[in-house]
């Protein structure tokens, strides 16, 4: 870990040029990965008579003759043949890296990385996920330190894309769409995301200008595949938030195979270190399964489950948060009565049949339904006193309110239960035609969404015993000078009860293609997206069938250059039609003729592929401009959104990024990521303003490092800082007269990991440490440098002066963690 060697890196890939000298024969080397990104041992690298073999660290080199065509193939046992089509020049040294099992011919190249560094998708090493020390572990964690994703939430799966809120990205897992809870309204509830990451074999994430195979969303798609074994393993994590045990095998005859994972978490290191004082009892559990069934070339048929539980039990015991300036210090102390009861339990199972008739033609059947029952209780008490803290030196009262300013109490009461039901069934084709010049997909899905809803909240605010009511009630209320006669109503009162139906139809077409333009090669993806629904239920009778038509085009070009560029241009309708949450305002009330929100993506980018020093770096550019209309504004508290379902504004986002990843580090795989972003919305032609999630500037950096002289000891970092999100507004507030922002995101979360196993090829048959393929233990730091983030702001009101203060939420600080990690 050498500083100067870093910062000689960057200024390296600017300004480094290739030179090449003269000679009759050339030479290819480079190194042969699997689709894990792990080197590959074994592989025949053969040329006419001459071939070679890589090494344990998958490295080849082979001499070829130079100024003329040569045709380099690539062979495994297990994996599939490769062949690359290649013209160097005299004395030419070609550093040549290919992945096996996961690349696209393209005529005389081979572009590694697949077919999605031509659509525009970013991909990403499972192994980078499941080492990314984060508070939330999971795919998201990762995501979230990419320039277009945010995520200021450490214990939330949620991220906001591009101008974008938590509902407007699609999640998919082996072409299955999966969902979110919907009563979820603090991260610290969540405790597990949908993703187990020691199951998946490839993420893949397009943060917009996707085609038109992928569903009605606004703002990104996360492409999920879990792994298919090729072998009996079991691994295993355990550490101070929880665990998780995975088993695969697979049958003799090659035909069934399984892969199961239990997993268990518990937040309460993280809870218990935040400012307000608990005694907090989660439980967050769930299982899944993926079973594989071949019984031919031909038919293929997979099966994915899941079950999870998750069980909040919180009840605040007291808080103080220190706040104010040095001149002016205050503090506001809570104590609280009461607890919270919540409970979200979900049923999943997907049904897959791939049947491929031929090379060329492709079908696939598949049938899903997801149960969630959801239940939202907490009756708390909340005493406040807002004071002057004592910061004259040497008091014996130094640091605590000696002066209150302000007095109230506040009661927040829910008995909220949602049932939902929603079964999809959908059929896909996939076809080659003209000797796989062209390829067409298509595709129909039927969905039927059932959603029981029961809304009974309310919350009643006393100030200086003086009950406060709601903003929109208009009754005179002069107190003290004279006595209230008026009726006493809680400050906020939602009471609803909602059956509702929603059945969805829609369909894409989709054709690819490639061609040369002279000596250029140019991809074409072009197709379409309808989407049809109607919304019924009780007490609906208004209700009107909707459609909406989504044409996407990409276009890429691949100049015939000496540097392995790509330019690429995206560009199209994206609909969202409402989802339950969606169509239900602020009052509980639906709204069945909620319209599909709209968007333009117009998306430019560019990336880069070159070698420095034998080992690979990529640098991806992206502009892009978004416009919205028909937006379905929302308030968003923590993650809970709850949107106004009337359509009553326009809105845009525009903004540049630009992501460097490679191997700062030999064998390892870093980034570092920037983002500029504008995001505004018209309500009613009141002018523009911030949208929620208006994150101006974002940094990134995922580290990966090991100790040169203690190899064993591997290190990974990742650094996040965004600016601060618009909010922490009082809920009554006129977001055109009351515009504030949260102070900035800044955080740093560091893992150590020490590898036991990391020389098992070099000791001796029978050593005890042979039996595993991976044994480590980790020391893990959240929040490295105990950085005081915000996510919302408390609105207390100063008697005196009759001003509001916001005070901070904080989240959580700096939290050890030691994990270990195993893997037979």
């Amino acid at each position: 870990m050498k500083t100067y060697q870093f910062l000689f890196t960057l200024l390296f890939l600017v300004f480094s040029s290739i030179t090449v000298a003269q000679n009759q024969t050339a030479k290819v080397a480079g190194v042969v990965l699997d689709e894990n990104n792990k080197p590959v041992e074994g592989v025949t690298v053969s040329y006419q008579t001459k071939s070679t073999t890589t090494d344990k660290n998958g490295f080849y080199g082979i001499t070829v003759p130079a100024n003329q065509k040569i045709v380099l193939v690539f062979t495994h046992e297990s994996l599939k043949k490769i062949t690359a089509t290649l013209q160097l020049k005299a004395n030419e040294e070609k550093e040549f890296y290919v992945v096996m099992n996961d690349a696209e011919q393209l005529g005389e190249v081979v572009v590694t990385g697949r077919k999605s560094r031509v659509q525009g998708i970013v991909s990403v090493s499972p192994e980078t996920i499941r080492k990314n020390p984060s508070a939330m572990q999971g795919v998201e964690s990762v995501i979230k330190l990419m320039p277009s994703a945010s995520g200021n939430n450490e214990l939330s799966s949620g991220y906001n894309v591009r101008g974008g809120n938590y509902d407007e990205n699609l999640v998919y897992v082996n072409e299955i769409e999966v969902y979110r809870p919907f009563l979820v309204r603090s991260g610290q509830q969540e405790g597990l995301s949908f993703t187990n990451t020691d199951m998946v074999q490839n993420v893949d994430f397009s943060a917009g200008g996707f085609q038109a195979k992928y569903g009605d969303k606004l703002s990104s798609v996360l492409d999920i595949t879990y792994r298919t074994p090729k072998k009996y393993s079991i691994s295993a994590d355990a550490s101070f938030l929880g665990g998780s045990i995975t088993g695969e095998g697979i049958s003799k005859n090659k035909k069934w195979s399984a892969i199961t994972g239990v997993r268990y978490r518990d937040n309460s290191l993280f809870v218990n270190s935040q400012e307000t004082q608990t005694n907090y009892r989660p439980t967050f559990a769930d299982v899944q399964t993926n079973v594989n069934f071949s019984p031919n070339d031909q038919w293929s048929f997979s099966f994915l489950g899941n079950v999870s539980q998750n069980k909040y039990n919180y009840q605040p015991l007291t808080r103080q948060t220190n706040f104010g300036t040095i001149d002016e210090p205050i503090a506001l102390q809570v104590f609280y009565e009461g607890q919270e009861k919540d409970k979200y339990q979900t049923l999943f199972g997907a049904f897959k049949t791939t049947f491929n008739k031929d090379d060329n033609n492709n079908f696939r059947l598949i049938t899903s339904v997801y149960h969630t029952q959801e239940q939202e209780y907490f009756d708390i008490f909340a005493a406040y006193f807002l004071g002057e803290v004592d910061t004259n030196i040497g008091s014996e009262t130094l640091g605590e309110v000696t002066f209150n300013r302000g007095i109230g109490t506040q009661l927040n009461h829910a008995r909220n239960d949602l049932d939902a039901l929603i079964i999809n069934a959908e059929i896909k084709g996939t076809h080659q035609i003209n000797n796989k010049k062209h390829q067409i997909d298509w595709g129909f899905k039927y969905t039927r969404e059932n959603i029981r809803d029961r809304i009974v909240e309310w919350e009643v605010i006393d100030s200086a015993g003086f009950s406060i009511n709601p903003p929109e009630f208009d009754f005179p209320n002069d107190q003290p000078y004279n006595p209230y006669i008026g009726p006493l109503v809680p400050y906020q009162n939602v009471r609803a009860t909602n059956f509702i139906d929603i059945d969805r139809l829609s369909g894409f077409a989709q054709w690819n293609t490639k061609t040369n333009l002279g000596s250029s090669q140019f991809w074409i993806t072009a197709g379409a997206r309808f989407h049809n629904w109607t919304v019924s239920g009780d007490g609906i009778s208004n209700a009107k069938s909707q459609t909406v038509f989504s044409p996407r085009a990409q276009f890429t070009l691949k100049p015939d250059w000496d540097k392995d560029m790509l330019f690429r241009f995206a560009a199209g309708y994206y609909h969202q039609p409402p989802f339950y949450r969606e169509l239900r305002d602020m009052n509980g009330a639906v709204n069945p003729n909620v319209k599909a929100q709209q968007s333009i993506h117009f998306v430019l980018s560019n990336d880069y592929n070159f070698l420095m020093n034998n080992r690979k770096f990529k640098l991806v550019t992206e502009a892009y401009y978004k416009t919205m209309t028909d937006v379905n504004t929302y308030t968003l508290e923590n993650v809970r959104i709850r949107y106004r379902a009337n359509n009553d504004a326009e809105a845009y986002a525009y903004g540049f990024e630009t992501r460097l990843n490679g191997e700062f580090v030999p064998g390892t795989e870093s980034w570092l990521s920037f983002g500029y972003m504008k995001t505004e919305e018209n309500q009613d032609d009141k002018g523009y303003i911030a949208r929620p999630t208006d994150q101006r500037l974002k940094f990134g950096i995922l580290f990966q490092d090991y100790m040169p002289n203690l190899p064993n000891m591997k290190l990974y970092l990742n650094l996040v800082y965004n600016t601060g999100l618009p909010g922490g507004s009082p809920s009554y507030a006129d977001a055109y007269t009351y515009q504030s922002r949260l102070r900035d995101y800044r955080r740093a979360d560091v893992g150590f990991s020490y590898v036991l196993t990391e020389k098992n090829n070099e000791r001796a048959a029978g050593h005890w440490l042979k039996k595993f393929e991976d044994l480590s233990i980790g020391f893990e730091i959240f929040n490295l440098f105990n950085n005081q983030n915000a996510i919302t702001n408390t609105w207390v009101r100063d008697v005196y002066t009759k001003n509001q203060y916001g005070i901070p939420n904080y989240m959580t600080t700096r939290v050890f963690n030691i994990k270990l990690t195993a893997k037979l």
